[in-house]
């Protein structure tokens, strides 16, 4: 890890593979941000588009504010990890390739740890985009602050673009699994919420756009990564009884459905797998 921290710096980290089409605006929205003291961390995952000569326009007009890692491809979690390890801010924002900020992003959220020197992390609120048209999230999605370990349990209620964090806080809680293709997000931010509040700052000040395509979660099973996630969780014996009771309910959960999804679609042996995990636990 990079030992010279700027106490005032956020380091942006924004991976990227394959999506130059949508790069530019994140990119722009990052250069756009009212607080002057960002460093941007862009890991270009193997991308094989245009990638890389739109950057090198960036870096001829922001030399002193863009760093390109170039990574042979290894997924979202590997790039962030890498970026995150090279950054030498004492915050780091993430943001996905797809997604944009408000301008006031930022500066809002490092106000708010200035405010909160307790505080280890911080989300915004966030505009939903979905094949270019605004959608309202729905009432499981609605986010809660401090202390949400176990409303997270069923779904991820963090999102990358909208948090920040201070660098110590992978020192404590470790960085995003390597094996994982999806659902990263869910596995870090459990192991984070067990014991730390993650706070909510109540400005839409996130961008978040989906629907197209090359969505990861549109081709890989959740579930079946947050069932890894869940048995992780309760082998670390890193939680309270109180907490080790709520995640072996919500497993069970996860494993009845996935494994009876899965023998609906001919994967029996699969299914059974997962069926017998879960009556296991």
């Amino acid at each position: 890890m990079n030992d010279k921290t700027n106490e005032n710096l956020v380091s942006v980290i924004l991976p990227s593979f394959n999506r130059a089409w949508a790069l530019k605006d994140a990119l722009d929205s990052v250069f756009s941000q009212d607080y002057p003291h960002i460093e941007l961390i862009v890991i270009d995952d193997g991308s094989t588009d245009h990638t890389q000569k739109l950057l090198e326009k960036y870096k001829e007009e922001y030399k002193n504010k863009l760093i390109v890692l170039k990574q042979e491809n290894s997924g979202v979690s590997a790039a962030r990890n890498a970026g995150i390890k090279n950054s030498r801010g004492a915050f780091i924002a993430l943001l996905d390739s797809d997604d944009t900020w408000d301008k006031r992003k930022i500066s809002c959220q490092v106000a708010f740890f200035k405010r909160h020197s307790e505080a280890l992390i911080c989300q915004t609120e966030e505009i939903w985009i979905r094949n270019g048209k605004r959608v309202n999230p729905k009432v499981k999605h609605k986010k809660p602050s401090g202390m949400i370990f176990e409303p997270s349990l069923n779904l991820c209620l963090v999102s990358p673009s909208a948090v920040m964090m201070r660098k110590q806080l992978f020192e404590l809680k470790g960085y995003f699994n390597e094996e994982f293709i999806v659902c990263e997000d869910y596995d870090l931010w459990l192991r984070v919420s067990s014991t730390i509040p993650i706070f909510l700052i109540d400005k839409p000040y996130t961008i978040k756009r989906g629907g197209h395509k090359d969505q990861l979660s549109s081709f890989h099973s959740q579930d079946k990564f947050r069932i890894r996630s869940l048995s992780a969780l309760l082998e670390s014996n890193s939680l309270t009884q109180d907490q080790v009771e709520k995640t072996k309910k919500v497993l069970k959960k996860k494993c009845t459905i996935y494994g009876n999804g899965c023998i609906k679609r001919g994967k029996e042996e699969e299914g059974e797998y997962y069926l017998n995990l879960g009556l296991s636990v």
